[in-house]
C-alpha cells in the first residue's frame, strides 16, 4: 500500500471516528428545568427533615453491582440552614459517615458542604425533582480519587424519593449509584 493510500484510509477512519462521537457530544444529560411543569412539587427542606431511611447499590459503568448499602439519615432544620447526618452501612460491613450542612439560598437553590466534598455542592428543585453537584473524595482500594456526582431525586409521593447519581472522572462515566429513600 502506497503513502497516499495510507494517508487518505487514514483520513477516512478518523473522519469515521469523529462521526461517531458525535451524537455523544450532543448528549447533555438531563436539566433541573426539565421538571418545571411538573405538578408533583418536592420540597427538599420538608422531605429531608426527621429520619429518612435509604437502601442503594453502586454499580461500575459496565452495570455490575460492587456495593449494597443502607444509610440512615438524621435531618434538621434551623430556618434556611439544615444537617443533614447520613450514617452508612455497606453490605461487606464498612461503615462510613457524613454530615452535611446546606444551606437554602434566597433564589430557592442550595449549597452543602460535608468533609468529603470539595468546595460546595450545589443543588436545585423544580417540580418534582431535585439534582445535586458535587466533587466527592472518593476512597478506592487505598486511594482517594476527586470523582463528580450529578445526583438526581425524584419524588414519588410523601414517603418515597428516588436518586439516581451518574459519577464521572475527566467526564468518563466511571459508575452509578442508585437509591431508594423512604420517610415513616
Amino acid at each position: 500500500m502506497n503513502t497516499t493510500t495510507r494517508n487518505t484510509l487514514g483520513r477516512y477512519a478518523r473522519l469515521a471516528v469523529a462521526m461517531a462521537a458525535l451524537p455523544l457530544l450532543g448528549c447533555a444529560g438531563p436539566q433541573i428545568s426539565d421538571h418545571v411543569n411538573e405538578k408533583a412539587r418536592f420540597d427538599f427542606r420538608q422531605y429531608f427533615d426527621g429520619t429518612v431511611m435509604g437502601h442503594g447499590v453502586v454499580n461500575d459503568r459496565g452495570g455490575k453491582v460492587l456495593r449494597r448499602f443502607v444509610v440512615t439519615m438524621r435531618c434538621q432544620w434551623a430556618g434556611e440552614k439544615g444537617t443533614l447526618n447520613e450514617d452508612f452501612v455497606y453490605d461487606d460491613g464498612e461503615k462510613q459517615q457524613r454530615v452535611w450542612e446546606v444551606q437554602r439560598q434566597p433564589d430557592g437553590r442550595y449549597t452543602a458542604t460535608a468533609a468529603d466534598v470539595v468546595g460546595q455542592a450545589q443543588g436545585a428543585a423544580a417540580g418534582g425533582a431535585f439534582n445535586w453537584r458535587y466533587t466527592l473524595k472518593l476512597p478506592v482500594r487505598g486511594s482517594v480519587y476527586e470523582v463528580q456526582f450529578d445526583d438526581w431525586m425524584y419524588r414519588i409521593d410523601d414517603k418515597i424519593v428516588i436518586n439516581k447519581v451518574v459519577m464521572s472522572k475527566f467526564g468518563i462515566r466511571v459508575g452509578d449509584l442508585t437509591l431508594s429513600f423512604s420517610r415513616p
